[in-house]
């Protein structure tokens, strides 16, 4: 199965991190306020960055790395060649 390590932009400008099957529905969830307690307080914005091709355990070791990462060098990633959002879609932003 095709895991990705996905990064949200919030609300108050934080960065969300977490790794899923399905991105989209997700992001769906995320919206919806279903799943990730991170989202009490906070609503997701946007997809920013999409990491995909791994495994579960590849996935979740890549999740700790980027949430291991200072919010700058986080920027740095979403603004990277690594991120694979623009070569599977547009992005997503609450206001599509």
């Amino acid at each position: 199965m095709d895991w990705q390590v996905y990064i949200i932009l919030c609300s108050d400008d934080s960065l969300y991190t977490g790794i899923t099957t399905d991105v989209e529905r997700r992001f769906t969830q995320h919206l919806a306020g279903l799943g990730a307690k991170y989202f009490r307080g906070r609503s997701p914005r946007q997809l920013v960055y999409l990491e995909v091709g791994h495994d579960r355990s590849s996935a979740s070791r890549r999740e700790v790395e980027i949430k291991r990462l200072c919010p700058a060098d986080k920027r740095l990633l979403i603004s990277s060649s690594g991120n694979q959002l623009e070569k599977t879609s547009s992005g997503r932003d609450q206001t599509d």
